[in-house]
């Protein structure tokens, strides 16, 4: 009898084993996995999208749907949504494309694709909202495996619904006989957790020139690091035909540490950081490119065709998932001087043997668009698409700073220690009885503004640190800071510009202008807006203003160089017009002074050391006028627009643009109180925004809601503690695009099948369930049935009975006896809660979430300590 319970108890145990087959993973996979893809028949490779790996796993092939481009340089967009709606995480990259017919590749993750067609022309953009560069291909460079315990994020509540799969055919030579090209990716994603989330970090040049026959130019870029550390495991190097060499270095206390270095000519591919690499808060990342203007007769520039250059070093890295940011750019020289330093390695080019040169077919050779004014109508080209961030602006809405008691808010700056600094009015108004027709300000009575107007706040809590200015003005309205803590504004009731200095002193270091003389001469301002000063020079910039159309530069003691700018003529504002130059900011990075002409509703850059124009940025969106601009160091312009007029149907709001390209990456207003007239704003380098309304006499903070999910994790360079958990059933639900209704239909038949099947296994994993329990009742009935027979009432006395030690078993008594409830707990599988939860892990015990000693403590991880800031 012994023998035959035990019989039936291994029975169980594979029916048991049979029930947990039937909730696998794959049992329910969508049918999207056997979808056949509409690929032209010379195409090679899967004709699956999504094929399964494993429990956990599957591979998501993303190809370009036989397309054959008619012109060289064209950019072909397509996009893929992602099979599962939970967070999965991409470990692997294995590229299905040849240098032969295509010159590069570009992956990029979002939630809004530029296009529902099966695929379009880039020149419409990649994505409607930001997208984050995921991977990037070239010269036939090989797979990319990431790490163990290291992925891309996407899905879930923050990671990106789409992948958007960008490819440039450069030369269309091969496409002479009109075949049908599907290039693409094939990406290895899994849904078991990642304790440390990959990121891209992109160092770009965006300014580089480079003279004909010049044997070897440089091309810098550096930042500085200000974020939790990431550690760097591999890079990528990106240049044309030109690039010689491309190295990327960590520098921390003026030592230099090789990231990576490699010829831009051989295949471009992401190579394993020899030595990992931690960047830590205060470090700086540098990055050269050599290139050599041998062989060619005219300059070349950046940009996106053979004829230009590029100068890019990527950088794959991994953060702990709790601190992580999924994309990063630099794009600027902080200090120059500091690659006199740079090792000797970095400017030896790495010879490549002529067998391993791989001669791009790609950028068709074309002659360079030399109308700046055209700039934001020409396409968005490869790496300029990275800089469209994952940024979101919201209100901080528990910052106090929207409760002080100001006046009308006129300016604001942030000081070299950042804090934020206020230039409000006091209880002086500007309105209609301020000035009369020939710009005379009318309430000199009044005297000065007797309170403080200059405030220095706290940035986390608004509290007043300083405070400055009383008595020297009638009506505030610029603020810049420089390099030094001095305070440059502007009063446009005095038609002056003053320097104060930063400690307390009421009395100017210097005094642009004449007091209550409105004028437009090189000596006289009538109503000044604003006054930038540049950081390097010295230079002073004034734009003038409301009565006068102008820029005007000074020397740093005050002495007049030039200016430019003019009246509006009539119809459309041409560029060096403006009316009302109402803001300026300095982007340093690319070296423009840019100017907010606010009853233009435009945005004009010049280069500020002649005044020469470079570029316009307008948008619809702005409406009549722009009020204020402030660019952020890494690529990022803010700006405000004014109140609409009536009837119009612009909103009044505030825009964040990619500087380089002038798309708008995100607008935001404030969820406490509402814009009337934003009249400043400015932006820090990490990302926090301010803006000051002269109407409500409020201050906003804002921020990015970029914020990854926080999560204890175990941090051990690349081996990292694998997270054992039960692993979700993965239900790949594929959204499709509107206009691919078949497939739309074909998934809804396959989710009423999934259904049905998952119907059926309930049932039968019921029925198997409950099978062995009956035939073991049936037995213990059946032997009490018996010894009932045979002994009669005294059997229940017998001390040593067989059947009386199975029973003993079977309930649990007795130091030897087996208990149901322990024996299914020691089974995978078992759940507490019931039988209905089944794992597809193999682990011994489900985790007790009552157990203090199995749960996972959040740790507390201080902030990134905050460095002095640097007064040169």
């Amino acid at each position: 009898m012994a023998g035959l319970v035990n019989n039936l108890l291994i029975l169980f145990l594979i029916f048991q084993n049979s029930c947990l087959a039937f909730r696998s993973p794959l049992s329910v996979f969508k049918r999207y996995k056997d979808t056949v893809r509409t690929h032209s028949n010379e195409c090679l490779g899967s004709n699956r999208q999504l094929v399964p790996m494993g429990l956990s796993d599957f591979a998501l092939d993303i190809r370009m749907p036989g397309v054959t481009p008619k012109q060289s340089d064209t950019y072909l967009c397509m996009s893929l949504r992602l099979p599962v709606e939970e967070e999965a995480y991409v470990v692997d990259f294995r590229p299905q494309a040849s240098m032969d017919t295509v010159h590069h590749m570009l992956l990029f993750g979002c939630n809004n694709p530029a296009s529902d067609d099966d695929y379009w022309d880039c020149n419409g953009g990649t994505c409607m909202d930001a997208s984050n560069i995921l991977y990037a291909w070239a010269r036939n460079a090989p797979p990319t495996k990431l790490p163990k315990g290291v992925g891309f994020q996407v899905g879930g509540e923050k990671g990106s619904k789409y992948f958007v799969l960008q490819v440039h055919y450069g030369d269309i030579s091969a496409f002479k006989d009109k075949h049908k090209d599907c290039s693409g990716v094939t990406l290895h994603l899994t849904n078991q957790k990642q304790p440390m989330i990959a990121g891209m970090y992109l160092m770009m040049s965006m300014d580089t020139v480079i003279p004909p026959g010049e044997k070897a130019v440089d091309a810098d870029i550096a930042c500085h690091y200000k974020m939790y550390p990431m550690h760097l495991f591999a890079y990528r190097v990106h240049t044309h035909h030109l690039g010689q060499v491309v190295s990327g270095y960590r520098v921390r206390d003026d030592k230099w540490t090789l990231i990576g270095r490699q010829s831009p000519q051989l295949p471009q591919a992401f190579y394993p950081v020899e030595n990992p690499v931690e960047i830590k808060y205060g470090d700086t990342l540098a990055a050269r490119c050599v290139f050599t203007g041998e062989g060619r007769s005219t300059e070349t520039y950046i940009g996106g065709t053979a004829s230009d250059e590029m100068c890019n070093f990527y950088i794959m890295y991994y953060m702990e998932a709790k601190h992580a940011v999924s994309y990063m750019t630099c794009t600027q020289n902080i200090n120059p001087e500091m690659f006199k330093n740079i090792p000797q390695e970095a400017n030896i080019p790495i010879p490549v043997k002529p067998d391993m040169t791989m001669m791009a077919h790609g950028h068709h050779e074309e002659s360079r668009n030399g109308d700046t004014g055209l700039i934001m109508q020409q396409p968005k080209r490869e790496e300029e698409e990275v800089l469209d961030q994952d940024l979101k602006i919201e209100e901080i809405t528990d910052w106090p700073g929207v409760n002080l008691k100001l006046g009308q808010v006129s300016g604001l700056a942030l000081d070299p220690n950042n804090n934020l600094v206020v230039f409000h009015r006091g209880d002086h108004v500007w309105d209609a009885n301020s000035f009369d027709n020939n710009y005379v300000y009318q309430q000199k009575g009044l005297g000065p503004i007797k309170e403080s107007t200059i405030l220095v706040l706290d940035p986390n809590n608004s509290a007043i640190l300083h405070s400055t200015g009383k008595d020297l003005f009638y009506l505030p309205h610029g603020l810049s800071i420089d390099n030094n803590g001095n305070y440059w504004v502007t009063d446009v009731a005095l038609h002056q510009v003053f320097k104060l200095g930063p400690h307390a002193v009421e009395s100017p270091l210097l005094t642009l202008g004449n007091a209550f003389q409105p004028g437009s001469d090189k000596n006289h301002f009538c109503q000044p807006t604003d006054v930038e000063v540049d950081p390097i020079t010295g230079n002073i910039y004034v734009s003038d203003g409301y009565c006068n159309s102008r820029i005007l530069k000074f020397s740093p003691t005050g002495m007049f160089i030039t200016q430019w700018g003019k009246e509006p003529s009539v119809g459309q504002a041409k560029p060096n017009q403006f009316n009302i130059p109402h803001s300026l900011t300095l982007a340093s990075d690319f070296g423009h002074l840019c100017v907010a002409d606010r009853e233009n509703g435009r945005i004009q850059c010049f280069k500020p050391e002649t005044g020469q124009f470079v570029k316009e940025i307008r948008h619809p969106s702005f409406g009549r006028e722009v009020f204020a601009i402030s660019y952020a160091p890494g690529g990022l312009l803010f700006a405000v627009n004014g109140k609409p007029y009536p009837g119009d149907k612009e909103p009044l709001q505030a825009f964040v643009m990619n500087f380089s390209t002038g798309a708008i990456i995100d607008t935001f207003i404030p969820l406490r109180k509402s814009f009337e007239m934003p009249h400043d704003i400015i932006a820090s380098e990490d990302g926090t925004v301010y803006i000051g309304d002269a109407h409500t006499n409020t201050v906003w903070k804002f921020t990015s809601t970029e914020k990854m999910e926080h999560r204890s994790v175990k941090k051990a360079g690349i081996e990292v503690q694998e997270i054992k958990e039960a692993e979700a059933v993965i239900e790949a639900r594929l959204t499709n695009k509107p206009v691919a209704k078949e497939l739309l239909k074909k998934e809804e038949k396959h989710h009423v099948v999934q259904q049905a099947n998952t119907e059926v296994s309930v049932v039968l994993i019921t029925t198997l369930l409950i099978i062995p329990i009956v035939v073991l009742l049936a037995i213990v009935i059946f032997i009490w049935w018996r010894k009932t027979r045979l002994y009669g009432v005294d059997a229940e006395h017998k001390p040593d009975s067989s059947s009386g030690r199975i029973l003993g078993r079977f309930r649990g008594k007795g130091s030897g006896g087996l208990n149901l409830g322990n024996f299914f707990a020691s089974r995978a599988g078992y759940s507490r809660k019931g039988f209905d939860r089944l794992s597809t892990e193999g682990s011994d015990q489900e985790k007790d979430e009552d157990d203090p000693t199995d749960s996972e403590e959040e740790d507390s991880v201080p902030q990134p300590p905050v460095l002095p800031s640097s007064s040169s």
